[in-house]
C-alpha cells in the first residue's frame, strides 16, 4: 500500500495563493484550537489574518486574550516570533442577528431598510429561522474577503454536522426566494387570487389558524419590503460558494481518536469531496505515539527484570507501555478511516499536559501542526 502523506500545513498556510481555511469537526475535538493555531502560525510569517468562529463558545477570546469576540474584527495585540517580522492579527464571532442587519442597511436607503428591520416577521427570521446562521457565516465571510483586507481568513465552523450546511445555504436560499409561498406573499390581494384561484382563501385561512393572521401579514409585508434584495443576496451567497470551491480555499477536517469523531471525519472527508471541496486533509489531534523505540513486548519484560532493582525504571517503563496499548488502540480505531480515504493527508497532534488558554501555548501546537517545532 502506498504510503499515506503527511497534511503539510506549514505549506497550505504560508501560500499566498491560499485565501480562506476552513475548519470542520464535531464537538471536543480541538477545532477551535486548531484554527487559532493556525492564524497565530500564518500571522507570525507576517501575513494579515482573521480569525472568525462561528461557534458561540467563548474559547477562542480566552485562548488570544481578549476579554471578547464580536461582530467585527479586533485585533489581537501579540509579540512575534524569531527574527522574521511579524504580521497581524485579528478575530471575530459571528453575530448573525447583526450580521442580517447591516446586510439590509447596505442594500437599502435608510427609511426602507428601517421598515424591514422593525418588522416582526424579518426579527424572527433574523434571530431564530433554520438556515439563518449558517447563511449569515456565507454573508460575513463574502464580507471578510470581499474588502481583500486580509491576506488569510481562518474559518471556525460550529461543533457538529452543521458545519457544513453553510454549503448549502445558497441553494436552499434559491428554493426559499423562488419558492410558490414567497412568490404568493409578495403579490398580495387579486394578484394571489390570480395565481391561485379561489382555493387560496381555503389555504389563507388555515395557515392564518396555524400562525395568527397577524404574522401572516407581517410576512407579506416583509417579502414585498424585502423581494427587491432577493437576487443581489443569492448572487452574493453564490459567489461565496464558488469562493470555498476554488483553489483559494483549503479545508481542514479536525477529528481525535475515538470512534463518534473519527466517524464525524469521514462524513465531512466524503461530503466536502462530493460538493468537490478543496479538502488539504485531517489534524488528528490527543493522539500518543509512542516515548521510545520499544515494543509492548519488550517493554513488559524489562519491567519484569527492573521491578526489585529500580523502582523508578520500572514506573517508567510502566508509563510507556500503557502509551503503547492506547495506541494500538488509536491506530485499530482509526483503520476503518483509513480504508475509506487510503489518500487523505494527515497530520497527527500529540495530546498535551495541559490547557491551549493562550498565545505561547497555540504556538506550541502551530509548530505540532506544522512540523516546525
Amino acid at each position: 500500500m502506498m504510503a499515506r502523506a503527511p497534511l503539510d500545513l506549514e505549506k497550505v498556510l504560508n501560500d499566498p495563493s491560499i485565501r480562506v481555511v476552513v475548519t470542520c469537526g464535531s464537538g471536543g475535538v480541538g477545532k477551535t484550537t486548531t484554527a487559532a493555531a493556525m492564524a497565530i502560525y500564518a500571522a507570525d510569517q507576517g501575513r494579515k489574518v482573521a480569525v472568525l468562529t462561528i461557534d458561540p463558545a467563548r474559547r477562542l477570546a480566552q485562548s488570544l486574550g481578549l476579554g471578547e469576540l464580536d461582530n467585527v474584527p479586533r485585533k489581537v495585540e501579540f509579540e512575534g516570533s524569531g527574527d522574521a517580522p511579524s504580521g497581524e492579527l485579528w478575530a471575530m464571532m459571528l453575530d448573525t442577528s447583526r450580521t442580517f442587519d447591516e446586510m439590509v442597511s447596505s442594500n437599502a436607503n435608510a427609511d426602507h431598510a428601517a421598515k424591514i428591520l422593525a418588522n416582526p416577521f424579518y426579527t424572527t427570521i433574523s434571530t431564530s429561522f433554520s438556515g439563518t446562521q449558517e447563511y449569515m457565516a456565507m454573508e460575513k465571510l463574502s464580507q471578510l474577503a470581499a474588502t481583500d483586507e486580509f491576506d488569510l481568513i481562518v474559518v471556525d465552523t460550529p461543533p457538529s454536522r452543521s458545519a457544513l450546511d453553510f454549503l448549502d445555504a445558497p441553494q436552499r436560499l434559491s428554493s426559499f426566494l423562488d419558492g410558490r409561498m414567497i412568490r404568493l406573499l409578495a403579490s398580495p390581494g387579486r394578484g394571489v387570487m390570480r395565481i391561485v384561484g379561489a382555493g387560496f382563501q381555503l389555504f389563507a385561512k388555515a395557515v392564518t389558524s396555524v400562525v395568527g393572521g397577524q404574522m401572516l401579514a407581517d410576512a407579506a409585508t416583509f417579502v414585498q419590503l424585502f423581494e427587491g434584495m432577493f437576487g443581489g443576496f443569492r448572487d452574493r451567497a453564490q459567489a461565496t460558494y464558488d469562493l470555498l470551491r476554488s483553489s483559494r480555499t483549503a479545508f481542514v477536517v479536525v477529528a481525535v481518536p475515538e470512534p463518534d469523531a473519527l466517524r464525524e471525519a469521514s462524513y465531512f472527508a466524503d461530503r466536502l469531496r462530493a460538493e468537490r471541496m478543496p479538502l488539504a486533509g485531517l489534524v488528528l489531534n490527543r493522539t500518543h505515539p509512542p516515548m521510545a523505540d520499544l515494543s509492548l513486548a519488550t517493554t513488559q519484560a524489562a519491567i519484569a527484570e527492573v521491578a526489585g532493582s529500580s523502582p523508578l525504571t520500572a514506573a517508567a517503563l510502566a508509563v510507556h507501555a500503557e502509551r503503547l496499548t492506547t495506541r494500538t488502540q488509536e491506530l485499530r480505531m482509526r483503520a476503518r478511516l483509513d480504508r475509506a480515504h487510503p489518500d487523505l493527508p494527515v497530520v497527527e497532534v500529540p495530546a498535551l499536559a495541559f490547557d491551549a488558554h493562550d498565545l505561547p501555548a497555540l504556538r506550541i501546537i502551530a509548530g505540532q501542526l506544522t512540523g516546525t517545532s
